[in-house]
């Protein structure tokens, strides 16, 4: 990858961006997520090389720096949190790609997003706690955002949070699922046994926090 065009194809392939040109300057192109309208990829010309902005994390940062000459501190942003990459044929295809996937990742990164992946990771026939599930998402204080977040599903198919219960093991109520006892019928086609509203979670009970 040496081009402004490989760069934009690439940065364009990743779910719900749009390409914005926001300085009246026709070197400067940058690829966003819709929505909060953050920018992961930052693409220009400098010094005769296509230059790329992408945001690192802290631990990953000096890494990038010291593998590669090309790879430098964020042109023009906060140098602790973005890396340059000088596109200028030193740099391997795939680890220019997976800088600019790990831009990605940082940005759409939000509470909202660990909690539906912490909720995928509950197996078959077995509950977890909110609480559990904050901790899972990094924010062991946070469970009633996972209430509210799984009250939001919008992908019940894949996103399981129906195996999801308070810390007595009691169910949701029932506007959480759309009617009475949905909940209750989902976990016993699980395998899950539900008795008078609750699930024994010494039984049933997700154990260990992956």
């Amino acid at each position: 990858m040496t081009t402004r065009e490989e760069a934009l194809a690439y940065g364009l392939s990743f779910d719900n961006v749009y390409e914005e040109k926001p300085f009246h300057d026709p070197n400067w192109q940058l690829v966003r997520v819709r929505g909060s309208k953050k920018a992961f990829l930052w693409i220009y010309e400098r010094n005769g090389f296509i230059n790329l902005n992408v945001k690192v994390a802290p631990e990953w940062r000096d890494f990038w720096r010291s593998a590669y000459d090309s790879v430098t501190a964020g042109y023009h942003l906060n140098k602790e949190h973005w890396n340059t990459i000088i596109l200028d044929g030193t740099i391997p295809e795939k680890e220019i790609r997976r800088m600019i996937a790990e831009s990605y990742d940082l940005v759409t990164d939000s509470p909202t997003k660990r909690i539906y992946e912490a909720v995928k990771q509950i197996p078959k026939g077995h509950v977890a706690t909110y609480g559990q599930i904050a901790a899972m998402a990094g924010e062991p204080k946070m469970a009633r955002a996972v209430g509210n977040a799984l009250h939001k599903n919008p992908d019940p198919e894949h996103i399981p949070c129906f195996r999801v219960v308070n810390a007595k093991g009691e169910l949701a109520g029932a506007f959480a699922f759309g009617g009475e006892q949905v909940q209750a019928r989902l976990l016993e086609e699980d395998g899950v046994e539900v008795v008078d509203g609750k699930v024994d979670l010494d039984k049933y009970g997700m154990q260990t926090i992956i």
